[in-house]
């Protein structure tokens, strides 16, 4: 069996250039990763927690099973979208927009 081994790095800064490596199961704790690129990437299992996302871009990725529960949302924008069986506080979005257009007079 393969020995997977282990590289710390602690209180350094570094710049890391990583391609084609498995990183699984890595751990992050009071990392500074602001304007860190990826690209083409399997975060599946992730857990983020205490982290400041704000002004992230993210365009064409999975987000299917996605939980996110105390956050902070204000300015975030969604548009061009699959958002079949997607909730906001248990209500399924489907309803609030059809609610929203009944309201409006843009009923489809």
């Amino acid at each position: 069996m393969e020995t997977v081994e282990t590289i710390t790095l602690e209180q350094v800064e570094r710049r890391l250039d990583v391609r084609q490596c498995c990183l699984a199961g890595s751990s992050f704790v009071d990392v500074n990763l602001a304007g860190a690129s990826f690209n083409d990437v399997n975060f599946s299992g992730a857990n983020i927690r205490n982290a400041n996302l704000s002004d992230w871009r993210i365009q064409d990725v999975n987000l299917a099973g996605l939980q996110i529960t105390n956050a902070d949302l204000r300015g975030t924008a969604i548009a061009d979208c699959l958002m079949d069986g997607m909730t906001v506080d248990g209500i399924a979005i489907s309803e609030l927009m059809a609610a929203y257009r009944r309201v409006n007079g843009q009923e489809q």
